[in-house]
């Protein structure tokens, strides 16, 4: 046990080291996996495989570039008016203590200032939004990543299965490893899309400043299941309250908590199924752990790469009841409702 936990903490120092050379490749393994079943269709269609891979890098491209015009404008003057923000954030705050103090309500300024920052979440999302601004100026090392690793992915099984001693036991654990993650990621993604263009048309119907910011915030965040959502409202929310006051905050978290209802309590669910999602505490557990290791973008990547881990575990029959202690416990709820008709049936 003790081997086990150094080299657990080695391979935890290397990581974080090389943390720079890691984010473009865990980016680039991630866009590798949204953009594989789009590849191999053209050319299940006959498009030739050099071909259909250009227009993959193609269609990234200029996905990279609408996102860098959208957002860069934007980010840039909210990054300058944060200060600003800041400020009157302060202001608010203080009048809300003064208020409480009216009332009889004793708050210690000193070290409630101390211990409570609101303008951190200000600062967090401009950190996330500018890690990935920085991350496009990769593109280029991104690019290469994802075309090797879609080249190589079609030769792949042909190599396993000249190396390892039970190929079909073992290809079939890693395709059923691979078509759930794929398929995860993918309805991820999706849902992840809709969530965040829903907040950017509510923010532009009721007047919240940078509204593409937000909203691109929404869609990274989405990937982060109960925590995300909460941590891509905050930086609106306080931003209205700076804005135009409490009312135009409250608009603003009713339209969050609106989306975040139907779009992550209904539509999600049925779309991706209970079995993939994991316990709240290993949500939060991994945000802190990648956010550490990797900085602000293993804060997005933290939750898709635990689910990776858990897809992993649940191919392997050996190591099925470690994916279960990860999950959220739909899998021991779903056998009790039988049993709890029988009894009703039973006593009535």
């Amino acid at each position: 046990m003790l081997l086990t936990l150094a080299s657990f903490v080695i391979v935890v120092a290397g990581m974080k080291a090389a943390s720079s050379v890691l984010v473009p490749f865990f980016v680039a393994v991630f866009v590798a996996l949204i953009c594989a079943p789009p590849f191999f269709w053209l050319q299940r269609k006959g498009v030739p495989r050099i071909l259909a891979l250009l227009l993959i890098l193609i269609a990234i491209l200029i996905t990279g570039f609408l996102l860098g015009a959208l957002m860069g404008p934007s980010l840039n003057d909210f990054l300058r008016s944060l200060p600003a923000y800041q400020n009157r954030l302060s202001m608010h705050i203080a009048t809300l203590e003064s208020w409480l103090g009216a009332k009889g309500v004793v708050i210690p300024v000193e070290e409630m200032s101390g211990t409570f920052d609101p303008g951190w979440f200000m600062r967090l999302a401009g950190d996330i939004l500018s890690t990935l601004s920085g991350i496009l100026t990769n593109t280029f090392l991104i690019l290469l990543t994802v075309m090797f690793i879609l080249l190589e992915a079609a030769d792949l099984p042909g190599k396993l299965r000249l190396i390892l001693k039970n190929p079909e036991r073992s290809l079939s654990t890693m395709e059923k490893f691979s078509l759930t993650a794929k398929h995860y990621l993918i309805i991820k993604t999706l849902v992840s899309a809709a969530t965040g263009f829903a907040v950017w048309l509510w923010l532009v119907i009721i007047g919240v400043d940078y509204p593409v910011l937000w909203g691109m915030l929404a869609f990274l965040l989405n990937y982060i299941p109960n925590i995300g959502s909460i941590i891509a409202a905050l930086p609106a929310v306080l931003l209205a309250l700076v804005q135009s006051g409490i009312g135009l905050a409250l608009l603003t978290v009713l339209g969050f908590l609106g989306i975040n209802v139907v779009i992550g309590n209904i539509v999600e669910p049925k779309v991706m199924g209970n079995r993939l999602s994991l316990s709240t505490l290993v949500v939060f557990v991994s945000l802190v752990f990648w956010g550490w290791v990797l900085g602000p973008i293993g804060v997005i990547l933290s939750v898709p790469i635990t689910s990776f881990v858990k897809i992993a575990l649940e191919s392997n029959d050996n190591t099925r009841g470690l994916a279960i202690l990860l999950g959220s416990g739909s899998e021991i709820r779903k056998p009790r409702e039988p049993e709890r008709k029988k009894k009703w049936n039973k006593d009535s």
